[in-house]
C-alpha cells in the first residue's frame, strides 16, 4: 500500500492536481463565454420576433393592451393568506405620445381577465416608438370607415403605398437634391479659390462668370426639384388611418409617418418567421432612428469594418518596419533595450491619451495645415482640421502599433538561426535574406499581431470620442462623389454606439434590447475579422512553407 506520505508526495509530484485545475479553468472560462454569448443572443435576438399582444382587463374596468416583457415577485408581499408572495407583471404598452410612458406594471391581484384578441394591432412608427390598439380606416371627417376584417388588407396596402412613396421621397433628397447641393458647394469654392489668387488677368473673369452661370443653373434645378419634393410630401400626408387606443380614445396617424403594420396574434407560425426575419434584414441594414432606439445600425457597421481596415494598412507596415530594425539590424545595446521598455510601456498607455494625442497632433496640427495649404478656400469651415476616419484610424494604428511590433519581433526570434547562415551562405545579401527567407517564417507571428490589433481596434471607444465618431453620420464616407472615398469625414461606430444608445439614450428602457443587439453585431464583426486574419495566415503560412527551407 505504501506509506501514506509517500503517496501523498508522489501524488504532488505527478502533478495530477494542477493538470485538474488547469482544465477545470479551461472549462469555466469557456463556460463564461458562453454564458455571456447566451445572455447577449437572447436579450438581443428576441427583441424582433413578433410578440404576442394581451388585452388586460383590470377589476376597475380598465383596459390596457400591450406585450408582456416581464414579471417579478413583489417585495415583502408574502403573508399568511400568500404563502407564495404576489407577483407583478411589467407590459410593453407603447403609445409613448399618449401615455407619457412605453412600459406600466400591473399587479397580478388587479388583473380581472387576459385576452388575445386577433384584431389588436401593432404599428411601427417613424416617431413616438410603437403604438398597440385597433386600427381602421378614417372616411372624410375623420370617421372610421368600418372595423371589420375586410378594410385590414386595404390598410395594408396602404402602408406599403406610402412606404414606396418615402423611398422616392428620400431618393429625392438624397441623390437628387444632394447631387445639386454638392455641385453648388464645388462652385462656390472654386470662385473663392479664384477671389484668394486676386488674379485679374481675362481668364480668370472668364472662369469667375462661368461659374456664375453653372450655379445660376444649379439654383434653378433646385427649385425645381423642391417643388417635386413638395408635392410628394404633400401626397405622402394625405392617408390617414384610425387608432383606437386601449382607453377608446380614437386617434389619427398619418401613414407618412407609419412603417408597418401587424398583427401578431393574427400570425401563423410561418408568418412570424418571415416577419422575424424581415425585421432582423432591417435592423442589420436600415439607419437609425428615435434617438438611436429604433431603425438600424448599417453605418455602425460599416464605419466600424472601415476604421480597421484602415488602421490595419496603417499599422502594419510601421509595425514591421520597426520591429525588423529592432531585431536584425539595430546593434543591440542600452538604447535598444530603452526603445524596447518603451515600446511595451506604449502598449499600457489608457487609450483615452492616445486619443488626447491624436487630437492634438492629427486633427490641429496635420489636419489644420493640410486645410491652409490645401484647402484655404473653405476656410474657416475645416475640411481636415476636424475629426474624421483618417485621423480616428491613425490614431488607433498609434496605440495598436507596439502590439505589431511585439508579435513580429517574437516572430522573427522563431526563426532559426540555420536559415540565415545557410541563405548568407548561398551569397544572399542580409536585405535578400530578410525579404525571402526570414519574413516568410515570420509571417504567422507577424499576422498574429495583426489579429490581436484588430481585435484591440474594433472594441476601442475613448480615443474615437475625441477625433471623429459622432452619434448619428449624415452620410457614409463612401459615395458616388470623387473621390469616392471621403476619409475626412465624421463616422459611426459599434462600439459608441452601445455607448450611446445605453447612457445617452432619451428612452433608456426601450433601448436595452438595441444595446443587447448591437453588442451581438460587434461580436460577429471582431469574429469574423480575425477569422479573415487567421485564414490569411493559414494560407500565407501553406504557400510559403517550402520556399523558407
Amino acid at each position: 500500500m505504501g506509506n501514506p506520505t509517500t503517496r501523498m508526495k508522489d501524488f504532488w509530484r505527478g502533478g495530477e492536481l494542477f493538470v485538474w485545475m488547469t482544465a477545470s479553468g479551461v472549462a469555466i472560462s469557456l463556460l463564461m463565454v458562453a454564458g455571456m454569448l447566451a445572455l447577449i443572443m437572447f436579450n438581443g435576438l428576441g427583441q424582433f420576433w413578433p410578440g404576442t399582444l394581451q388585452q388586460v382587463t383590470l377589476k376597475t374596468q380598465e383596459t390596457v393592451i400591450g406585450q408582456i416583457v416581464g414579471e417579478e415577485l413583489i417585495p415583502h408581499s408574502v403573508t399568511t393568506d400568500a404563502q407564495s408572495g404576489q407577483r407583478r407583471f411589467r407590459y410593453r404598452v407603447g403609445n409613448r405620445d399618449q401615455f407619457g410612458s412605453e412600459y406600466r406594471w400591473i399587479n397580478e391581484a388587479e388583473i380581472a381577465s387576459i385576452s388575445s384578441p386577433d384584431d389588436v394591432t401593432f404599428v411601427e412608427r417613424r416617431e413616438w416608438g410603437p403604438a398597440y390598439g385597433r386600427i381602421s380606416l378614417a372616411a372624410e371627417g375623420g370617421n372610421a370607415t368600418d372595423r371589420n376584417q375586410n378594410s385590414w388588407p386595404t390598410i395594408v396596402t396602404l402602408v406599403d403605398r406610402a412606404n414606396q412613396l418615402r423611398k422616392r421621397i428620400e431618393h429625392l433628397e438624397r441623390v437628387d437634391i444632394g447631387s445639386i447641393n454638392y455641385r453648388i458647394e464645388k462652385a462656390r469654392l472654386a470662385r473663392q479659390a479664384l477671389g484668394l489668387k486676386a488674379a485679374t488677368a481675362p481668364a480668370t473673369a472668364e472662369a469667375d462668370r462661368r461659374l456664375v452661370d453653372q450655379i445660376a443653373a444649379l439654383e434653378h434645378e433646385y427649385l425645381s426639384k423642391t417643388e417635386a419634393l413638395a408635392q410628394l410630401q404633400k401626397e405622402a400626408v394625405q392617408d390617414v388611418v384610425l387608432l383606437t387606443l386601449s382607453t377608446g380614445r380614437s386617434v389619427r396617424l398619418s401613414l407618412d409617418q407609419v412603417l408597418a403594420v401587424s398583427r401578431p396574434n393574427a400570425m401563423n407560425w410561418l408568418e412570424k418567421a418571415l416577419a422575424y426575419v424581415r425585421n432582423l434584414w432591417l435592423f442589420v441594414s436600415g439607419e437609425p432612428r428615435e434617438a438611436n432606439t429604433e431603425g438600424g445600425i448599417f453605418p455602425a457597421i460599416f464605419g466600424t469594418v472601415l476604421m480597421v481596415f484602415l488602421m490595419t494598412l496603417a499599422v502594419m507596415p510601421f509595425g514591421v518596419m520597426a520591429a525588423v530594425y529592432l531585431r536584425e539590424y539595430a546593434k543591440q545595446g542600452p538604447l535598444v533595450r530603452l526603445v524596447r521598455i518603451a515600446v511595451n510601456n506604449l502598449a499600457g498607455v489608457p487609450s483615452i491619451v492616445f486619443g488626447v494625442f491624436g487630437l492634438a497632433f492629427f486633427v490641429y496640427a496635420l489636419g489644420g495645415t493640410i486645410d491652409q495649404i490645401l484647402f484655404p478656400e473653405s476656410l474657416p469651415n475645416p475640411t481636415f482640421g476636424t475629426g474624421g476616419i483618417l485621423w480616428a484610424s491613425l490614431t488607433l494604428a498609434l496605440l495598436t502599433v507596439p502590439v505589431v511590433i511585439v508579435a513580429t519581433e517574437e516572430g522573427l526570434s522563431a526563426v532559426p538561426r540555420d536559415f540565415r547562415e545557410g541563405s548568407v551562405g548561398l551569397g544572399a545579401t542580409k536585405f535578400e535574406t530578410i525579404r525571402h527567407v526570414i519574413l516568410p517564417c515570420a509571417l504567422p507571428g507577424i499576422l498574429t499581431g495583426l489579429i490581436l490589433a484588430m481585435a484591440r481596434a474594433a472594441g476601442e471607444v475613448a480615443p474615437l470620442m475625441l477625433t471623429g465618431v459622432v452619434k448619428l453620420a449624415p452620410a457614409l464616407p463612401l459615395d458616388e462623389y470623387l473621390p469616392f472615398l471621403h476619409l475626412e469625414r465624421k463616422f459611426m461606430h459599434l462600439g459608441f454606439h452601445i455607448y450611446d444608445v445605453g447612457f445617452q439614450s432619451p428612452n433608456v428602457e426601450a433601448a436595452k434590447p438595441m444595446v443587447y443587439m448591437t453588442t451581438f453585431i460587434l461580436i460577429i464583426v471582431v469574429v469574423l475579422l480575425n477569422l479573415a486574419a487567421v485564414m490569411l495566415r493559414n494560407r500565407l503560412r501553406k504557400r510559403f512553407a517550402t520556399s523558407a527551407v
